[in-house]
């Protein structure tokens, strides 16, 4: 490898070396094949409690998923423009904007379009017929309910985005 520093005015040995400098090379062996970022989820949740809860299952059921957490609706909407996360998880009732509001202003930007979303609440089904406009077409799980729902839905989404 001492040949390969860059500088080297041989042509043999500067095209033997330009091979090794590509990413990916590995000696005796063919290159690595690009990897995709690993799976990313954003948990828009204000409790401390089923952030912990969520955070567990997540780690148990998507052992390479990169989570990321959000305390309140304003700090959930800046976070997921900046990662644009494959998952969403929101809560209805947060701080800020609410999981309704924050649905509906996520569903109007393009570059989330292939976000897969996920609602998590402690609403009965009376309590949220208010925000039943923002929640069509998502799937929701109650918080009573972590531990055996959302792993199904978390292995769904995961397999629903692209390699």
């Amino acid at each position: 490898m001492a040949n390969c520093r860059p500088g080297r005015r041989r042509a043999a040995i500067a095209a033997s070396c330009a091979a090794r400098w590509k990413p990916g090379w590995r000696p005796g062996r063919a290159p690595l094949r690009q990897r995709r970022r690993p799976l990313t989820l954003l948990l828009i949740e204000d409790s401390v409690h089923f952030q912990n809860l969520i955070s567990l299952v997540v780690k148990r059921e998507l052992p390479g998923a990169e989570l990321h957490v959000a305390s309140d609706g304003i700090a959930g909407l800046a976070l997921a423009g900046r990662l644009e996360p494959d998952v969403l998880l929101i809560d209805i009732l947060l701080p800020g904007i609410d999981g309704a509001a924050l649905i509906t202003s996520l569903r109007s930007h393009p570059q989330f379009a292939r976000s897969r979303l996920i609602v998590v609440t402690a609403l009965d089904d009376d309590q949220r017929e208010p925000y039943a406009f923002a929640l069509e077409g998502v799937p929701l799980v109650h918080k009573t309910a972590l531990v055996t729902e959302l792993p199904p839905l978390l292995a769904e989404a995961a397999a629903a985005l692209p390699a």
